[in-house]
C-alpha cells in the first residue's frame, strides 16, 4: 500500500511517526511522511518519503495559554488546510492521520475515497476518568471529566472551522462544520490507535470500540547511531548526570532558565547536560555540557533523572529507560503527562516553569536522585512497556485493513 502519515507541530509531534514510518515500510508499504519543512531531514534520515504540509507552528507566536493558545492554534491550522489537499499524492491507499491533522484530512478522505485511520499522541476522546489532557490536569469527577471532554472537543471544532470550510470549498464537497464531521466520524467509530503506553493512561472501560491503545510510538533512530564523542567523553569523566531540556518550550528564555539550571546543579551537587532546544539553553560552568538533538533512546539510560517539560516523547523516554523525572510543564498537554509521571511515583509534584526558581528545582532533584523509589517506579513503568509494540500493533492493523 501507498501509504501517507500526515502530522504538524513541533519535533514531539512529529518524531514519533518515523518510527512508524519505518515499521510500516518493512512491513512492504510504500510510506510518505507529511509535515512541515521544518522536519524534512527526519523523514529523509528514517528512509521514508516527504511532502510538504504548509504551516510552520513557529510562524504563530509562542505557546500560550486560553485565548491565545485558541488564536495561535487557529491560525496555524487554517493555514495547514489551505494547502492540505496538495499533500495527497494521487494513488495514496491510505492516510493515516495524526490528532492535528485528522480534522483536515477527513475531508480529504471523503473527496478522493481514500481511507484513513488515527494514529493519536494524545487521549482526546471524552471519558469519565480524567479531564482532557489539554484543558486540565485536576481531575474533575466522572462526570466533570467527560463534560471537560466534551467541551475540550467543541473548542477543536471552532479551532478548525475556518480551515474546514475553505478546505470543503477547495475539494468541491458540500458544507459541512467541524463539528458534524466530527461526529459523524465517532459514529462510524472510525478507528483510532494511540500511541502511548497503558502505563501511563489505562485504556478507559468507557471509550468507544474503536478506540485502542497501541504503546509509544518510538522516534527512529539509525542503525549504528552513536553519541557525539564529546558527550561520551563527559559522561565517563564522572557521575551519571542529569538532562535538563525544554524541547520546543521557553523560546528565547535560555539565559535566565541557563542561570536557574546551573545554580540548582550546583546546590543539588550534580553534574548535568543542557539540551538547548528552542530556549537556547546554554551554561558555561563546569561540569555542565551544553548539546543539541540527542536521540534519547541512547542518552537517557545513561542518567541518573531528566528535568523535561512533560511533552508526551520525553515523558515516555524517561519511564522507557528507567529514570525518574522532575517535570517542569509549560502548557497544552505538558501538565496532564506530569501528574500521570508523579502519580506513578516516578517524578515529585510537577514545578511549572513559570514558578521554576533555582531553589524549586535543586530540592526536586535532590529528592529524585537522593530516594530510590523514584527510580524504582520508572524501572517498572519500563517493564510494562517493554511488552508493549506500539508501531507492531497499528502494522497489523493496516494490514487487516488491506487485506479486508
Amino acid at each position: 500500500m501507498r501509504i501517507l502519515i500526515a502530522t504538524a507541530g513541533s519535533r514531539g509531534d512529529v518524531a514519533p511517526y518515523t518510527g512508524l514510518g519505518v515499521a510500516l515500510a518493512g512491513a512492504g508499504h510504500e510510506v510518505t511522511l507529511a509535515t512541515t519543512d521544518t522536519f524534512a531531514a527526519l523523514a529523509h534520515d528514517a528512509g521514508l518519503g516527504f511532502t510538504r504540509l504548509p504551516a510552520d507552528p513557529r510562524a504563530h507566536g509562542g505557546a500560550g495559554s486560553g485565548r491565545e493558545l485558541m488564536r495561535t492554534a487557529a491560525a496555524f491550522v487554517t493555514e495547514l488546510g489551505r494547502g492540505f489537499a496538495d499533500a495527497v499524492a494521487e494513488g495514496t491507499d491510505l492516510l493515516v492521520l495524526s490528532a492535528t491533522t485528522a480534522p483536515l484530512g477527513w475531508h480529504l478522505s471523503e473527496a478522493g475515497g481514500i481511507p484513513s485511520l488515527g494514529a493519536y499522541l494524545q487521549p482526546n476522546a471524552p471519558t469519565g476518568d480524567f479531564p482532557p489532557p489539554v484543558m486540565a490536569a485536576r481531575p474533575l469527577g466522572r462526570a466533570g471529566n467527560r463534560l471537560a471532554g466534551r467541551f475540550a472537543l467543541r473548542m477543536v471544532d471552532r479551532i478548525y472551522a475556518q480551515a474546514v470550510t475553505g478546505l470543503r470549498r477547495d475539494l468541491g464537497l458540500a458544507p459541512l462544520s467541524a463539528r458534524a464531521t466530527r461526529r459523524r466520524q465517532e459514529r462510524a467509530d472510525w478507528p483510532v490507535l494511540h500511541g502511548f503506553s497503558t502505563a501511563l493512561v489505562p485504556r478507559p472501560a468507557d471509550w468507544r470500540p474503536g478506540l485502542r491503545i497501541a504503546g509509544t510510538f518510538w522516534p527512529h533512530v539509525p542503525d549504528g547511531e552513536q553519541l557525539p564523542t564529546v558527550v561520551e567523553d563527559f559522561l565517563r569523566a564522572g557521575p551519571r548526570p542529569v538532562l535538563v531540556g525544554f524541547g520546543s518550550m521557553a523560546s528565547g528564555e535560555g539565559e535566565r532558565l541557563g542561570e536557574i539550571v546551573v545554580g540548582a546543579l550546583r546546590r543539588a551537587g550534580l553534574r548535568g547536560i543542557l539540551q538547548s532546544g528552542a530556549a537556547g539553553l546554554a551554561a558555561d560552568a563546569d561540569d555542565v555540557l551544553t548539546v543539541g538533538d540527542l536521540p534519547h533512546a541512547l542518552l537517557f539510560p545513561r542518567l541518573a533523572a531528566v528535568v523535561h517539560h512533560a511533552g508526551a516523547g520525553t515523558t515516555a523516554a524517561a519511564l522507557r529507560a528507567g529514570v525518574p523525572s522532575v517535570a517542569v510543564p509549560v502548557t497544552a498537554d505538558q501538565p496532564f503527562w506530569a501528574a500521570r509521571l508523579a502519580a506513578l511515583g516516578a517524578a515529585p509534584d510537577p514545578v511549572p516553569l513559570r514558578a521554576l526558581t533555582a531553589e524549586r528545582l535543586a530540592a526536586a532533584l535532590e529528592r529524585v536522585t537522593g530516594s530510590q523509589s523514584y527510580a524504582r517506579a520508572a524501572v517498572r513503568a519500563a517493564q510494562h512497556m517493554a511488552g508493549e509494540d506500539g508501531t507492531g500493533l497499528v502494522v497489523k492493523a493496516i494490514d487487516r485493513l488491506a487485506g479486508g
